[in-house]
């Protein structure tokens, strides 16, 4: 008989966690989900195996982590708060499970590795050279798996852009462009008329990350695939389709207030965070997926209109 497959998902309540997750358990996986309390949420995937157990302590991640093929860290401090302290730590537990399970490292990448040196067109080879103190923290956080890597830790990062999806409350779509559970009667568009943006739908990367772990054996030991996603050339295409979700050609598009942030945010963490990121916004960038469909054949794709409409749903603005 074939021993069914471990997979450790450490950040199971979120948005590509959960997503993955759910994807795993669907193709027989035994999925282990990590939470500090799971006994106080008041909805749990039943498929899963609920471990008591912080990502901060490497002793609960390893006991996690036991006989696990998988350990998907997709995991992240809420509201960008205490980054400097958290996300090196947790991933250094991801790393230490790895090492004593010999499981592979799944992690949902980010731009915030690259600074402007590196636009418009971001390839796996790029220089991470990030000039915000987010990016430097995440390019650290890959420069750790790269070398663990080398001792046999192996690592898959799938990179992608900005999130949006069903379950994904944590991101611009959710947080900046629309205002969960009220109706949809305008909203707020944080870029520039005519610069391009890259989105990215949950299910989506989650699929290209279940695909990926299915040609396991093909994977080199630090593996990393950009994908191409939704890409909005001009900002239209996000705004077209959130139109006609709504059924409403004519609805208002609004600013970003971004003037107001510097005014704000010594009063909020959240809003001073965001206000490093603005040149994400300033400028185009696209990612290079040519590597993911040499690999694959193909990239997971949902259309525009399917995919931001169940978003809308989901987020109860409709």
């Amino acid at each position: 008989m074939t021993q069914q497959r471990i997979a450790l998902v450490l950040g199971a309540t979120g948005g590509i966690g959960g997503e993955v997750a759910r994807r795993l358990a669907t193709r027989g996986w035994q999925v282990r989900a990590l939470h500090r309390r799971p006994d106080t949420l008041a909805q749990r995937d039943a498929r899963f195996e609920w471990r008591p157990g912080d990502a901060m302590r490497r002793a609960d991640v390893t006991a996690a982590a036991e006989g696990a093929a998988l350990i998907v860290h997709a995991v992240n401090p809420p509201g960008y708060r205490d980054w400097d302290k958290l996300v090196l730590p947790m991933i250094d537990s991801s790393i230490a499970a790895a090492r004593v399970s010999s499981a592979r490292i799944v992690l949902p990448g980010t731009v915030y590795n690259f600074g402007p040196d590196a636009f418009p067109i971001l390839s796996e080879s790029s220089p991470q050279r990030p000039r915000t103190r987010k990016g430097q923290i995440r390019a650290e956080l890959e420069r750790r798996l790269r070398i663990a890597a080398a001792d046999g830790v192996r690592t898959l990062v799938v990179r992608a852009g900005d999130f949006f999806g069903p379950g994904a409350a944590s991101n611009w779509f959710a947080g900046g462009l629309v205002k969960p559970g009220k109706p949809l009667r305008a909203m707020t568009y944080p870029g520039q008329a005519g610069i391009g943006h890259q989105w990215a739908y949950v299910p989506d990367v989650a699929e290209t990350m279940l695909r990926l772990i299915g040609q396991s054996e093909r994977l080199p030991d630090f593996a990393v695939y950009h994908m191409r996603g939704h890409w909005d050339a001009d900002g239209t295409a996000m705004i077209g389709a959130v139109r006609r979700a709504s059924g409403r050609a004519d609805l208002p598009v609004r600013g970003f207030p971004w003037r107001l942030l510097p005014l704000l945010a010594p009063f909020s963490t959240l809003l001073r965070e965001i206000r490093e990121m603005r040149y994400l916004w300033q400028q185009p960038l696209r990612m290079d997926n040519a590597a993911l469909v040499q690999m694959l054949g193909e990239e997971p794709h949902t259309g525009w209109d399917d995919a931001v409409s169940s978003t809308l749903k989901s987020l109860h603005c409709l």
